[in-house]
């Protein structure tokens, strides 16, 4: 999501029905007339500096673009780890997250515009040559309509629109005669039948070749879509339809938009995540600004900027007004119901989010944007990036990231229009992040846990089309780039559409349907940008003041119900009972329960939101008893502590949380299995064992080769190409005997990444590892040593000078990690095996199921049902947790009060609950 530019006239009121070549001519003023407002409250970055990051970030493009065509071109993406091309069918599949490659060079196109951003113009009409050489939009394959229309069909037409302004300027793309917009036409025809449905919302996905239905289409049978996946086409089709004339992909797209407004839940004008395809009924009822919905709100607002039809604006701002009235919970984003919007769906919040304050800047309504981004940025501070979901206390819920650019996004737009240096050095962090922590020598690698710092073997075209795009502009002065940025606005995947497609090819009807539907609050449309002097009274650390109380909030306080609790203690009625503070022994507590459903529709709420809380708490607990990931952290050289892999925890042996970690070089066993004394115990002494699984107990192999002088053991999976990316990751328990005699650390590696070391040895022969609960800081790791200094300073442009020459170093830097864990009692994969917490794949709108929350009744039918969730550093302490100790004095003198201090069974309370969840899913059903 974002906008090079967007609104109506800055310091007075544009008149209602301006002229739309003039609203384009200042689309963007608004946002960087506010600059100026700043620098007088804080020290500027200097221009050398910036140019600095500026020419780093195009060197951490080469990189990754580099790499992309040395080793994976023309595969969708590059694996990063492997160092090779990603090609659909001939890797495990990863779910939904292949949907959107179709072997059509996909990250060569979604990079198209970008080369032009960062001035790099030869590169532009190599690649554009390149694309229309190579890529066939013909293939046999089920591709994700929602992928496709924004990453393939936006880069192509984001790689027209550039070409004919740089044959326009006179020096390139001389030969250019509208060939991608050729390309372009010929994929919006091929996604068109996607729309044969009675309500006019796409199908999800498309064969490219055989369409919708057919037998060999292997497709057409679904029934649900996302919002998301809906209501995120008009930018695409509209400028296909206004660069070529044919106007029916503005009707379709402009047909799904409308459908989706006319069923809005009419009380709360909110939509819900998921939808029949053929009936319009909601199947997922949450809503919320993440995954699933996200970009339709974005569409909503940029699809007044480009086509300048009214009703787009009136549907946003109704369903602004609605997100800000019971969706925001500053500075937290939050789900709720869209039948019951007081009552939050889940207490989790989703990385998708991020781009919201970005939107929120172009809406002009800058306050929340600063509070929301800077909780972001609190919780990357902890994890160096943003893990893929966190809980409303900031604990870890899904650990990955998959080097998502939406908080790039937002950094960049706040910067526009505030000017506050605060964000340059925002953008200076994330830079830095990327180069020590996601930087392998093969381009840069997703991160599979934010808590150890393992990476996934992965680099999504998006990184390349949105990351480095945000990140160049951030820094860029306006002659720096060869076009002005602002004529433009950007797609949800960074592509750039030209503004004055507004004027061009107009046949579409722009009747006003939106206010047929809802009577429209005047308040919410004020049709110009903001006037700085409202936005920032006069105060140049404005943005300042709104970020300093949350400079903490991640590490020393809870927001979530903050607000609330303050205005019922000013009334005099007691907060709501939560989960987390219940006690089976309180009769006050046992009362509260026995009236929530009964009493109102207040207590009715209370009682379903308690209901989910103690369900996700119980599952919190089981999961806390549960050890989490280990790291082995290769350190000789020429890895110098880059390759981390995610290792499976043993229940016996040294505990890594606890002590400090064990680091030695690693030496095979003898025998290799390790089920019998060891036959070569001076190879191992004071090294690290490696062992393969199998044959024997876990316990059994650790003793052999601690008393073979062993320091620590890595068992390697015996299953042949068996890897974290496709497999649960282990778990080691012991042999039901007493362990306590086992000293050493022992930890677990799958086939593949165990291969890696075994290579590592055969190659270097010398190989040190590093064992502990989370990847360590290199220069810790390597002080006294001399290593080459980039390595240390993660200073991208020394490498090419210092960093050590081997062909195969890009393959043996390999680093595998895993996405979940599982417990195997028995070294054989036996019936014996329990199930550790798994974590689901990356979000993505087209892909709610796994990414979006579960229903209440999803969520009370599964009780047990596992979300990784691990506490960030420091405690958290809500008001409403203050206002209950001082009320409930007489519980503090019970030693059995605290729920951290016992855990209270809660089967028997669910139990007895049992007919009121039946209630509530009822009146659920009754309402609608």
């Amino acid at each position: 999501m974002s906008e090079a530019g967007g609104g109506r006239g800055c310091g007075s009121s544009v008149p209602q029905r301006a002229p739309w070549s003039l609203v384009a001519a200042t689309a963007a003023f608004c946002l960087v007339s506010a600059t100026s407002v700043w620098t007088a409250g804080a020290a500027p970055m200097s221009r050398e500096e910036r140019q600095k990051l500026g020419n780093q970030v195009l060197e951490m493009f080469d990189h990754a673009y580099g790499n992309y065509m040395e080793h994976a071109y023309p595969a969708d993406e590059l694996m990063p780890l492997t160092c090779r091309g990603r090609v659909r069918g001939q890797e495990p599949s990863r779910g939904d997250v292949d949907d959107a490659l179709g072997k059509f060079s996909l990250t060569l196109i979604d990079s198209l515009d970008t080369l032009v951003v960062l001035n790099k113009t030869k590169e532009f009409e190599d690649a554009v040559r390149k694309v229309l050489r190579d890529v066939n939009l013909d293939n046999d394959v089920v591709v994700s309509v929602f992928e496709t229309n924004i990453r393939v069909l936006g880069g192509l037409l984001g790689g027209h629109s550039l070409a004919i302004m740089l044959k326009e300027k006179g020096e390139y793309m001389q030969w250019y005669n509208d060939e991608l917009l050729q390309m372009a036409k010929q994929l919006g025809y091929k996604l068109l039948p996607a729309f044969n449905t009675t309500s006019g919302l796409p199908y999800p996905r498309i064969n490219l070749k055989f369409g919708i239905r057919k037998p060999e289409a292997r497709t057409g049978t679904e029934t649900d879509t996302c919002t998301a996946c809906a209501g995120t086409l008009i930018l695409e089709f509209a400028a296909l339809s206004r660069f070529t004339g044919a106007t029916i992909f503005e009707e379709y797209a402009r047909k799904a938009l409308d459908f989706l407004w006319e069923k809005r839940q009419r009380s709360s004008n909110l939509v819900g995540v998921t939808i029949n395809i053929h009936t319009g009924d909601w199947v997922r009822k949450d809503s919320g600004v993440g995954a699933g919905i996200d970009s339709y709100y974005e569409y909503l607002l940029k699809a007044y900027v480009l086509l300048g039809d009214d009703s787009f604006l009136e549907r946003f701002n109704t369903h602004y007004d609605a997100i800000m009235r019971y969706i925001s919970q500053p500075p937290l984003l939050l789900d709720v119901h869209i039948h019951k919007p007081m009552l939050n769906a889940r207490t989790w919040m989703d990385a998708l989010l991020a781009f919201f304050p970005g939107l929120q800047v172009l809406k002009g309504d800058i306050r929340p944007a600063i509070e929301t981004h800077e909780m972001l940025y609190q919780v990357i501070k902890k994890h160096n990036f943003l893990p893929e979901a966190f809980t409303t206390d900031f604990r870890v819920h899904w650990a990955q990231h998959p080097l998502r650019p939406e908080f790039a996004e937002s950094t960049y737009f706040l910067y526009k229009a505030t000017g506050d240096p605060y964000y340059l050095e925002v953008g200076k962090t994330l830079i830095e992040n990327l180069n020590k922590y996601a930087r392998v020598p093969c381009g840069f690698a997703a991160m599979k846990d934010v808590r150890t710092g393992s990476h996934e073997d992965r680099m999504d075209s998006f990184f390349l089309a949105e990351m480095f795009k945000y990140l160049y502009l951030l820094f860029a002065d306006k002659e720096d780039i060869i076009f002005d940025i602002e004529d433009y606005i950007f797609t949800t995947e960074a592509h750039l559409l030209p503004l004055w497609l507004s004027t061009t090819n107009q046949s579409i009807s722009k009747k006003n349907t939106t206010s047929e539907y809802t009577e429209l609050d005047d308040s919410n449309f004020d049709w110009t940008c903001p006037n700085t002097q409202i936005l920032f009274p006069n105060d140049p650390l404005y943005a300042q003041s709104i970020r300093e109380p949350l400079k903490n909030v991640v590490d020393k306080s809870c927001p979530r119900g903050i607000i609330r609790v303050e205005e019922s203690f000013r009334s005099g009625a007691k907060p709501p009972l939560r989960a987390r503070d219940f006690m089976a022994t309180n009769p006050e507590h046992l009362e509260i329960l026995k009236k929530m459903g009964a009493a109102s529709s207040i207590d009715a709420e209370d009682g379903l939101r308690f209901m989910q809380e103690m369900i996700e708490l119980s599952s919190q607990q089981q999961k806390e008893q549960q050890l989490p990931p280990r790291a082995v952290q290769i350190v000789s050289h020429p890895f110098f502590g880059r390759v981390v892999l995610t290792a499976g925890p043993a229940q016996f042996g040294l505990d890594l949380s606890k002590h400090k970690e064990t680091r030695g070089f690693v030496a095979s066993s003898k025998p290799y299995n390790g089920c019998s004394e060891l036959t070569n115990p001076e190879a191992v002494m004071g090294k690290i064992a490696l062992i393969q699984r199998g044959q024997c107990m876990f316990a059994e192999k650790a003793r052999n080769i601690q008393n073979a002088g062993a320091i620590g053991g890595i068992v390697i999976d015996d299953n042949e190409g068996s890897s974290s990316d496709t497999a649960p990751l282990f778990q080691m328990a012991g042999d039901g005997k007493d362990t306590d005699d086992i000293k050493i650390p022992m930890l677990f590696l799958f086939s593949k990444e165990g291969r890696i070391i075994l290579d590592a040895i055969r190659e270097y022969e010398e190989v040190e590892v590093l064992l502990s609960d989370k990847a360590k800081d290199r220069a810790a790791i390597l002080k006294g040593k001399m290593i080459p200094s980039y390595i240390i300073n993660s200073n991208p442009e020394m490498e090419n000078e210092e960093q050590p020459s081997s062909e195969n170093d890009s393959q043996s830097a390999e680093q595998i990690t895993s996405s979940s864990q599982e417990v195997d009692l028995v070294d054989q994969g036996s019936p014996e095996e329990s199930s550790l917490n798994s974590q689901p794949e990356s979000l993505s709108p087209a892909d709610t199921d796994n990414a979006a929350s579960v229903s209440p009744s999803e969520q009370i039918s599964n009780p047990m049902e596992n979300h990784e969730t691990t506490s960030l550093d420091g405690e958290c302490t809500d008001l409403d947790n203050q206002l209950q100790e001082q009320s409930e004095t007489e519980e503090d003198s019970n030693p059995n009060v605290s729920w951290g201090k016992k855990v209270q069974p809660i089967d028997s309370i669910l139990a007895d609950w049992n007919e009121d969840i039946e209630a509530f899913e009822m009146m659920e059903k009754d309402e609608l």
